[in-house]
Order: structure tokens, then C-alpha cells, then sequence
């Protein structure tokens, strides 16, 4: 998962926003109410979805001739040049599967309050049931619920926030994750191939992958023009592979043209999108996007997020192939801990951590983030 810092962090108190939800209906806390500038706008809560590329995962493996294979390549390529989102179809994930892992994660959620936090997300840190990436006292919360674990390799893995209860729930987790692993290297490689790069590059470069999985749900909200149900961020993986709980209402948006564009998943569709380590390997050509949740008066929304990203030992630059002189470098290369460092220690804004990584172009004077504070980070270790 990600490197948990130390010192400890004073965050204030925390509502946890389905007892919100229980007791006081109507009531939205101030430290949910976002600053105007923030607000969804109602007219982007209630537009209609957008239709986001749509990638068949089946055409990409199973090809019946080259063509077919060679057209589905072209429409990932432009899918992660002109969007940095997809859905993918026919992934071959046995749809009882993800049935079940939404039914563990639901479950959880719905356990009482004192059960979920045996397992608790201590400030700073991202494992655990709770918010995370809050730093101070006085920092918006999302109108969320999280419930999230490293998976593999299994030093990053905290076993007593592996929950008891539902009593599928490990063994659930375990097969899933194993599945989705499998997609994210299955798609990489075509990524790869997307850019002319040979299939195998980005195994071969990633190390043993490191994967985490967060299960996010977001109760209703009686004003949701004035909350966020996750803040814009871009995602600091290679690539996320997200699952919408059947039913949920519209709530993943992501900014294109800078405008905020609901994406409605496809029904057993699985949602890809581009992380910061895909953008910096392709030196831009592939961005990541920024996206949000936003949340809805009536109903309630699930999704689990798997993460896919190298190893945390690994050195990232641009790729030797995707730099020539009419594309110069554009990131300087760094170590994907000390950046997994970085995104863990600063709350979501944006696109803001992969600043610390940008070569400057006209304006040398810019600054990224301020560096962080030394801290012993005992998940950077080897793993071996």
C-alpha cells in the first residue's frame, strides 16, 4: 500500500457520515460544507453521463484476426491519449465474483459502527476503516466512508486490519485482487504495445507490483450541492481499476476540458483509468486525470478501487523511446517510494503531487510541493 508516516498528526474530530446520516438527516457539519469555489455545480450533479471510451477486452486477447486486434489497440490508444479514462468489456472476470466482492464490501459497511472500528485508519496513515489523507483540524472532509488495505506484496499488509467480519470478506478480497491483477498486467502490456513499446516492458520495469484496494461508500446527502463525496485528485498508480456497486447513483466525474463529466459505468463494465506513473513513463502522452465523487440527495453509492503501481524501490523517469526533440523530457526521474511518500502525506488536491516530478519549462522559478519532512518510513524497506 503506501508508507505511513510516524508523527503524529492532529486531524480534529471526524463525523463518521453514515451515523450523520442516522441521527441528523438534514444536518451537513461545517468542516463537509466546501468553500463556494469547490461546490459541485447542481447542473453537473444532474447532467446526463458522458460516454466514455469503451475498450473490449475479449477483442484485445482473442482477436479472431490482426485487424480486429490492431482496431481495439487503436481504441485504447486514443482512449488514454484524448481521455486517460476507459471502460472495459468482456475482462473475463467471472461476474459472481464481482457480485461478491460487492456484497462483502456492503456488508461491512453496514456492520454497527463499534465493529468497524476495530479496524481503524489512523491519521496519516491509508489502511483502515475511515478518511483518509486528512492533515489538520481545520481540512474539508468528503462525505465518504473508506475502508481500505494493501494487498500484495504481503509486507505491505497490516493483518489486523483484515476484518473478522463479514466472514467472507478475506477470502473474498484475496481472489478478487488476484483477478484484477491479472487484468492490470493483461492491459498494460497493450498499453505498451499501444505506444510501439514491446508488450512485456511494463512488467519487466514494475518489479513486484504493488496493490492496494479501497472500498468507498458514500450515504445519501441531503445537500449535495454543497459537499464533495471524494475531493479532485489524480491517482498516483500505474493504472486503477474501478467497480461501481449495482444500482449506485452517478457519482464518479472527471474533468476534461475542464469541465466536471459524469461517467455512468456500464453495467459488469469495469472503469480504467491512467495514473501519474503511466504519465510520467510516457512523458506526458498519456495523462492522468483529474476526477471527484459528488453525491446525491436519495440514494447511496459503492465502488471499489484497486490500485496497480511498481514496486516502491523502483527508479521512474520518461522512457528513452518517448523522448526526442520534439518531445524533451518533461519529468525528472525519482524513486516511486519517494513519490508514494509524497502522495500519501498531503491531502487531495489535484494533480498537485506529481508537481515535485515536472522539469520547468517557462517559468524555472515554479514550485511543486515542499519537500517533506524527514521521517522514517518503515514500509519503503525492501520487501525481499
Amino acid at each position: 500500500m503506501a508508507p505511513v508516516p510516524i508523527s503524529p498528526i492532529k486531524v480534529g474530530h471526524i463525523d463518521d457520515v453514515q451515523e450523520l446520516r442516522k441521527v441528523k438527516p438534514t444536518t451537513i457539519p461545517e468542516r463537509f460544507v466546501r468553500d463556494q469555489v469547490e461546490r459541485p455545480e447542481l447542473a453537473s450533479i444532474l447532467s446526463s453521463p458522458s460516454n466514455i471510451p469503451v475498450v473490449n477486452f475479449s477483442k484485445l486477447i482473442n482477436g479472431n484476426n490482426r485487424d480486429e486486434q490492431h482496431d481495439e489497440i487503436s481504441k485504447l490508444r486514443t482512449a488514454c491519449e484524448e481521455w486517460g479514462f476507459f471502460q472495459v468489456v468482456n475482462h473475463e472476470i467471472d461476474l459472481s465474483l464481482l457480485e461478491g466482492i460487492e456484497k462483502v464490501a456492503k456488508d461491512f459497511f453496514m456492520l454497527p459502527l463499534e465493529e468497524k472500528q476495530k479496524y481503524p485508519m489512523m491519521p496519516g496513515t491509508v489502511q483502515g476503516y475511515g478518511q483518509a489523507f486528512v492533515f489538520s483540524e481545520d481540512q474539508k472532509l468528503d462525505w465518504c466512508n473508506m475502508f481500505a488495505l494493501g494487498v500484495e506484496p504481503h509486507c505491505i499488509r497490516n493483518p489486523k486490519l483484515w476484518p473478522k467480519k463479514p466472514a467472507a470478506f478475506s477470502e473474498t478480497v484475496e481472489i478478487y485482487s488476484r483477478e484484477i491483477r491479472k487484468l492490470c498486467k493483461n492491459l498494460l502490456k497493450y498499453v505498451a504495445m499501444s505506444l510501439g513499446l514491446k508488450g512485456d516492458v511494463f512488467e519487466e520495469m514494475f518489479g513486484t507490483a504493488v496493490q492496494a484496494v479501497r472500498m468507498n461508500y458514500y450515504p445519501p446527502c441531503s445537500r449535495p450541492d454543497l459537499v464533495l463525496g471524494l475531493s479532485p485528485h489524480s491517482d498516483g498508480s500505474a493504472l486503477t481499476v474501478l467497480q461501481q456497486g449495482k444500482g449506485s447513483s452517478v457519482g464518479l466525474q472527471i474533468l476534461k476540458e475542464n469541465t466536471w463529466v459524469p461517467v455512468q459505468p456500464i453495467p459488469n463494465a469495469l472503469v480504467i483509468n491512467i495514473g501519474d506513473t503511466i504519465e510520467v513513463l510516457t512523458n506526458g502522452r498519456y495523462k492522468s486525470v483529474e476526477h471527484r465523487a459528488v453525491t446525491h440527495r436519495e440514494k447511496d453509492r459503492l465502488s471499489i478501487v484497486t490500485f496497480y503501481a511498481p514496486s516502491y524501490e523502483i527508479e521512474l523517469g520518461p522512457m528513452p523511446e518517448l523522448v526526442d526533440e520534439n518531445n524533451p523530457c518533461k519529468f525528472r526521474r525519482y524513486n516511486h517510494g519517494e513519490y508514494n511518500k509524497r502522495y500519501v502525506t498531503n491531502k487531495l488536491q489535484g494533480k498537485k503531487t506529481l508537481e515535485f516530478a515536472k522539469i520547468p519549462t517557462k517559468n524555472p522559478s515554479s514550485k511543486g510541493l515542499h519537500p517533506v519532512p524527514h521521517q522514517e518510513y518503515p514500509q519503503l524497506k525492501s520487501c525481499k
